[in-house]
């Protein structure tokens, strides 16, 4: 069933309309401001607007609607809008008309004609409709799960990342060791902040130790401190990472590092909570949530006779898989505002070139790769050049235009959700321009 929003501040029209469309088996919601509507397109999956041309007392320019229009035309830019006028606004939305609305309908309007109407657009525009569908209903869905959790600001735009950050507050609070995995750079370690922050220790430290960067001889020491004297160089006693997370988390990245003698150890302290410094005999008690996290392939590692078996179970009660940043395109853009930090603008052409890399190194070369453009580029906006990605040189045609082939057209869609006029936008063509360029192609105008 279709659902149609009516912004409107004369209660009476509004009535009037829920009658007459319920009649139809279509559904109304009505908004009595500009401000009440937009609120309800965020909210809500709406096919059709008919909005009024004037809401503030004794006004009777039709700018308050023009720049309703133009906010929704921004926002949502296929959603059909059908502009209720009177006849002294009738310039005003036959301009509006010319930039984009579906229809005028003139006050008091013909109740056949406007069933009429709104009955063609929902036909025309069924495919629109099903996307706006969808990104409302992700946006909810994104919202909800910032409302009910402590994302540490995570930024992400994608349905696998939502899937992700979604299982890891589930299992948060379970007092069970967690194995992220994932290929270097794809953040699992904001993973592992984000199940800290939602966990029963939240409040407790939250400690990390690169399992990668620390050498064999040391890790012990690192792990559960030492005395003074216990190798060469330890002048004096100092506290391990154990000790420092008591009452909290403990994130061991690079666990496929840990050396057989260390791993032994924190099997042991995994199944009794107990430890000793090196150099001491002295067993201290602690209570430690573990993460740890690893790119590496565990199994292939215990059939080498590298890592132990038992050890991997002990670590991987519940194991959370990060995917790679191209396996979660829709994340691409998001991070990269964010890496821009309001410092520069990305030409289309460059959305749409740091949508087709592939990322090998993840969301960490995506912020080598901006924070380099940043400091490359001449104004104020970043262009392909600035960016440094292997593209392929893009040609253009006798309308001076990028010639863009199938793949960079079909990315630039998918991220706009299949929106034309924004995967246009995109791509730095015109809604027409792109339309030929999907003709010629055969890609399919309704997704």
């Amino acid at each position: 069933m279709a659902n149609i929003l009516i912004i409107d501040d004369n209660q009476s029209v509004a009535i009037a309309l829920e009658v007459l469309f319920s009649l139809h088996e279509i559904c109304t919601i009505t908004a009595s401001s500009p401000e009440e509507g937009l609120a309800v397109l965020q909210s809500a999956p709406i096919d059709l607007v008919i909005q009024d041309m004037n809401f503030s007392a004794e006004t009777t320019s039709g700018e308050e609607g023009i720049q309703l229009f133009e906010q929704i035309r921004q926002l949502y830019p296929d959603l059909p809008v059908i502009l209720l006028t009177a006849w002294t606004h009738l310039d005003a939305a036959i301009g509006l008309i010319k930039a984009g609305a579906a229809d005028y309908i003139a006050k008091p309007w013909d109740d056949q004609r406007l069933i009429t109407t709104v009955q063609n657009l929902m036909e025309l525009g069924e495919s629109s409709r099903v996307l706006h569908h969808k990104v409302i209903r992700e946006r909810l869905q994104k919202r909800t799960l910032e409302k009910k959790y402590d994302l540490r600001q995570f930024v992400w735009q994608d349905s696998a990342s939502e899937r992700l950050l979604s299982m890891a507050c589930q299992v948060a609070r379970a007092n069970v060791p967690i194995l992220i995995t994932g290929p270097n750079g794809s953040g699992k370690e904001r993973i592992a902040e984000i199940i800290q922050a939602n966990s029963s220790v939240k409040d407790g430290p939250f400690v990390v130790l690169n399992c990668g960067a620390i050498p064999a001889e040391l890790i012990e020491a690192e792990l559960f401190g030492a005395e003074a004297g216990a190798y060469t160089g330890a002048n004096k006693s100092r506290e391990g990472k154990f000790e420092a997370a008591n009452g909290g988390t403990l994130f061991l990245d690079e666990i496929g590092n840990l050396p057989l003698s260390g791993q032994m150890k924190l099997l042991r302290v995994l199944e009794t909570g107990r430890f000793a410094r090196l150099g001491s005999n002295k067993e201290q008690q602690v209570k430690v949530r573990i993460i740890s996290a690893t790119n590496a392939d565990l199994p292939e590692m215990i059939k080498a006779g590298s890592f132990r078996e038992d050890l991997l179970y002990r670590l991987n009660l519940i194991e959370l898989v990060v995917p790679s940043l191209a396996e979660r395109p829709d994340d691409i853009l998001p991070l990269a505002q964010q890496f821009l930090d309001g410092q520069k603008t990305l030409h289309p052409l460059a959305q749409a070139a740091l949508q087709r890399y592939n990322w090998p190194g993840n969301v960490r070369e995506l912020k080598n790769k901006i924070t380099r453009a940043c400091l490359l580029a001449h104004g104020e906006e970043i262009t392909v050049q600035d960016l440094g990605l292997p593209q392929p040189s893009t040609q253009m045609n006798e309308f001076g235009e990028p010639e863009l082939d199938r793949t960079m057209i079909e990315s630039a869609l998918k991220n706009a959700q299949g929106i034309v006029s924004q995967a246009a936008l995109q791509l730095g063509l015109s809604r027409q321009a792109l339309y030929r360029r999907m003709d010629r192609l055969g890609i399919s105008r309704n997704g």
